[in-house]
């Protein structure tokens, strides 16, 4: 590579190490092996169990599984009742699946503004963009640290807006002691294998209210339901079941519910190491002022899912891109999370231009995450930090 030219030598690692990785142990193995033998691979006893397990973790009434974070993004913004010429405020930093289930429905998403310390959608931001035809808002728990829930809350019911809680890299995380998940009108998880834990893929909706539970249920299998009480022409018959709305196949399987409830039995464990990683960045990093991190509000007591490495072009010779390869060539592994969404080309048809939320765009410039999960060692968080420090060197104004 050009930057290994650049500072000679040999990489500060010799294989490369990723940004993100599950952990699958013999349990889990196990625990999938076991489901495999059994007579349910789909709808069976493993998704009632992971359910109720998520109802334990989060502390909300009600659990949905379904077979990926998008899926759950898409029926609750469906269960919302989100529609043609709806506007629902999301998080412009963010992955576009929490956007993209507002245009699923035929909405209008409206972008919203960070804050520059957090990464987090500015609550202040959120009420300047509320109109008359606002209908929700979408807040991401970006990196698993909680959205401002008591400003955003207080807008909600000010202007009775819908508030969908994209929890996808928050699993664990409390707000002011309270779950996530149990806070919002709907919470949206992912379990894909880079996030905290991991059922392959899978996702999931919670919340407190039955009526909203019910639906989700339906919408996640085709619309189709056997409850008598749902139905438009009720049948008294143990194999009749009936259509009542347009649904999707959004169902996860047993194979994958056995492997989400035994990650579940590692989640502390899994939470306490990411939270020892990101300690040891903080301090490494606080005595470097040509990077930033991100600051952590009090009311959230975080289970990180990713680390963001911010850098201060100003202190530095380079850009992003060039302290990004330079990463890289030292076997360092980062990524980039994320373009404003309105920035995809998707978006700019759709008429989105530059300049919505100067922060966000600010933020993108400068940041990249770097390597977050469990099956880090202490060396190799040795040397991330020992790479950047060696980048840093090199590029210091």
């Amino acid at each position: 590579m050009e930057q290994l030219a650049i500072f000679g030598g040999t990489p500060v690692r010799e294989t490369p190490l990723s940004y993100g990785k599950q952990y699958i142990d013999e349990d889990d193995i196990k625990a999938v092996a076991e489901t495999l033998r059994s007579d349910n691979l789909t709808c069976g006893p493993m998704i009632a169990a992971a359910e109720e397990k998520i109802c334990q973790v989060t502390g909300a009434k009600y659990a949905v599984l379904v077979s990926n974070g998008t899926a759950a993004l898409h029926l609750a913004a469906m269960a919302a009742g989100f529609g043609q010429g709806d506007e629902v405020i999301v998080s412009s930093i963010t992955f576009a699946a929490s956007a993209n289930c507002i245009l699923y429905c035929g909405a209008k998403p409206v972008f919203a503004d960070i804050n520059p310390d957090t990464y987090n959608i500015d609550p202040a931001s959120i009420e300047k963009l509320v109109t008359p035809r606002t209908r929700g808002i979408v807040a991401v728990d970006f990196t698993g640290q909680a959205v401002e829930h008591e400003a955003i809350g207080e807008i909600c019911k000010k202007h009775s807006l819908t508030l969908i809680e994209d929890a996808a890299h928050a699993i664990g995380t409390r707000y002011r002691g309270k779950p996530v998940g149990s806070i919002a009108d709907m919470t949206c998880f992912s379990f894909h294998p880079v996030k905290t834990i991991t059922s392959g893929e899978g996702g999931a909706i919670t919340t407190d209210d039955e009526g909203l539970y019910r639906r989700l249920n339906r919408l996640r299998a085709h619309g189709i339901t056997r409850n008598r009480e749902e139905m438009v022409h009720p049948l008294d018959a143990l194999w009749y079941n009936e259509q009542v709305e347009l649904g999707f196949n959004y169902r996860m399987t047993d194979i994958q519910a056995a492997l989400l409830l035994s990650q579940f039995g590692k989640l502390d464990r899994f939470a306490a190491r990411r939270r020892e990683i990101v300690a040891r960045y903080d301090r490494a990093f606080a005595d470097m002022p040509e990077v930033a991190v991100q600051r952590e509000i009090p009311e959230s007591d975080t289970v990180r899912h990713l680390y963001i490495l911010r850098i201060r072009p100003e202190r530095l010779t380079c850009d992003r891109r060039q302290f990004f390869d330079a990463l890289r060539a030292e076997n360092i592994y980062s990524q980039v999370h994320y373009l404003p969404v309105y920035w995809h080309s998707y978006y700019e048809k759709l008429g989105y231009e530059k300049g919505l939320c100067p922060n966000a765009e600010k933020y993108y410039e400068e940041a990249m995450s770097l390597p977050l999960h469990y099956s880090l060692t202490d060396r190799d968080v040795e040397e991330v930090i020992e790479a950047v420090r060696k980048v840093v060197s090199h590029y210091r104004a």
